[in-house]
């Protein structure tokens, strides 16, 4: 797959956005985001993540910092 700068993608993340990211497979990435890690929402049969509240996990700091920090490279 392949990689994609934060800013491109959506604010609602999929299991699919989450699984090129983390470069994982499938059931990993379904794993990580029925953890409990993070706030999901249910739409139907898709699952979404806050791009904000994943980058916040990920990162283990504010989202504003992370982009911060991405900027100056």
């Amino acid at each position: 797959m392949e990689r994609t700068d934060i800013e491109s993608l959506p604010d609602s993340l999929e299991v699919k956005d989450i699984q090129m990211i983390l470069n994982c497979g499938r059931r990993q990435a379904y794993e990580l985001v029925d953890s409990g890690k993070f706030h999901i929402v249910r739409v139907g049969n898709k699952i979404k993540v806050s791009k904000r509240l994943f980058f916040e996990w990920y990162e283990g700091k504010e989202f504003g910092e992370f982009l911060e920090a991405k900027k100056r490279g």
